[in-house]
């Protein structure tokens, strides 16, 4: 999900329709807690938009075509636990992020993608959601320890 919050929410209201409109035919949302908040704000769940393990149930709740699978919802949150939640279930689980020191972060860009590159990578290969989240999280943490998205 990409939700930009561009001054006046014209940017959220340009991709709110297509995004809306692609929703039930997600199986996986992955996205970081701003992209969370900025949906709860467009989509009148601003009385959750501070409580991102909220959101991510929300997310994981729309309604969905495909009834054979249910959805689930990742949001990262940079150093805080990356978040799961799966469509029908009231738990949203969380796991904590492999820390690394300091000095060794040159640059956070690119660190979404690598995760979300990482956590499909681990579906692909038919591993678990926590094998898959620690492989998102491995790859985020190998990105940013390199300068620019790589």
């Amino acid at each position: 999900m990409a939700l930009a919050e561009e001054a006046g929410g014209q940017e959220q209201d340009f991709f709110k329709e297509p995004l809306d409109a692609s929703s039930p035919y997600w199986d996986y949302i992955i996205c970081n807690e701003t992209e969370a908040a900025s949906y709860a704000n467009s989509h009148d769940l601003a009385h959750i938009a501070e409580d991102i393990p909220a959101i991510a149930k929300a997310l994981a709740n729309l309604p969905k075509k495909n009834t054979q699978r249910p959805r689930i919802a990742v949001v990262t949150q940079g150093t805080q636990p990356t978040l799961v939640a799966v469509q029908g279930q009231d738990e949203v689980k969380q796991f904590p992020v492999h820390a690394i020191s300091a000095d060794k972060i040159n640059d956070t860009n690119g660190a979404g993608d690598a995760f979300a590159g990482g956590f499909v990578a681990g579906l692909v290969q038919g591993k678990d959601i926590p094998t898959a989240v620690d492989m998102g999280q491995w790859l985020a943490a190998l990105s940013i320890q390199e300068l620019g998205p790589s």
